[in-house]
C-alpha cells in the first residue's frame, strides 16, 4: 500500500524546508526593508503586501515603487521589468525537463521561480521516497511566504513606527551593489562585469541619469549575446 496524499505532502514539505532556511533570514530582512521603503515612499502596507504576493520579483518590486511615483509610461515599465528579469528566460529553459510531469503545480512553479528557488530546485538531491514535483512546489512556496511575510511586516512596522528614515531610499542601490559584488566573486573572469560597467558609464554620459537605464540594459544584452561564445571560452580557460 503506497503512501497517502497527506503523507506525500508532509514528506515533501519536511524535506524541502531545511533547504530554504538560509533563504528565510535574507528574505525576511530584505522584505522588511522593502516594506519600510514603500511606506517611506508614501504607500500604505497594502501595497507591499499585495505586490509581494502577486509579483514576487524583489528587484522589480523595488523598481515598481519609483514607477508608481513617475508619470504613466507603460512601455518604459514593460522594458525595464523585462530587462531586470530577463535572466528568468534562461532559468525557464533550463527547468523544462525538471518541471515535466508536475501537473497543475507547474503553473505555480513557473510563477514563483526566483533566483533562490531556481538554485535549490536545480541542485538539490531529492530522496527517492520524496515526490519531486511536491518538493519543488514547497521550496517555491516557502520562499514566497518568507518574502511575503517580510514585505508585509515592513509595511506594517513602517506605518506604526516613527523614526528617521533619511537615506533609506538608498537601499535599492545598495541591494544591486551587493548582487554585483556577489556575482563578481563567483565569476572565473570579470570581462562581462567590466563590459557592463563600461556600457553603463557610456550610456550615463550620453543619456543622463534619468534616461540611461533602459538603453544601457539593451546595449548590455545585445553585447553579451554577441560575445557569448568568446566569453564562455574565456571562462573555461580561466
Amino acid at each position: 500500500m503506497g503512501p497517502t496524499k497527506r503523507q506525500t505532502l508532509r514528506r515533501a514539505a519536511s524535506c524541502a524546508f531545511p533547504y530554504t532556511l538560509p533563504i528565510l533570514a535574507g528574505f525576511l530582512f530584505l522584505g522588511i526593508t522593502y516594506g519600510i521603503y514603500m511606506n517611506v515612499s508614501g504607500f500604505s502596507f497594502w501595497y507591499p503586501m499585495l505586490m509581494s504576493l502577486t509579483i514576487f520579483a524583489g528587484s522589480a518590486e523595488f523598481v515598481a515603487a519609483d514607477l508608481l511615483l513617475s508619470p504613466f509610461a507603460p512601455l518604459q515599465a514593460l522594458l525595464m521589468t523585462l530587462m531586470i528579469n530577463a535572466r528568468h528566460l534562461f532559468y525557464g529553459l533550463s527547468m523544462l525537463d525538471r518541471f515535466r510531469g508536475t501537473g497543475r503545480k507547474k503553473l505555480y512553479l513557473i510563477f514563483g521561480m526566483c533566483d533562490e528557488s531556481f538554485s535549490i530546485n536545480c541542485t538539490a538531491r531529492i530522496p527517492q521516497d520524496v515526490d519531486r514535483g511536491w518538493f519543488m512546489f514547497f521550496v517555491t512556496l516557502f520562499n514566497h511566504l518568507y518574502w511575503f511575510a517580510g514585505a508585509t511586516l515592513g509595511g506594517v512596522f513602517g506605518s506604526l513606527l516613527h523614526f528617521d528614515t533619511e537615506g533609506l531610499d538608498f537601499v535599492m542601490t545598495a541591494m544591486f551593489v551587493v548582487i554585483f559584488l556577489e556575482q563578481w566573486g563567483k565569476e572565473k573572469n570579470h570581462i562581462s562585469s567590466l563590459l557592463g560597467l563600461a556600457v553603463s558609464l557610456v550610456c550615463l554620459l550620453l543619456f543622463g541619469a534619468d534616461g540611461f537605464l533602459i538603453p544601457a540594459m539593451l546595449a548590455i544584452l545585445a553585447l553579451l549575446s554577441t560575445l557569448r561564445g568568446p566569453l564562455e571560452r574565456g571562462g573555461e580557460e580561466a
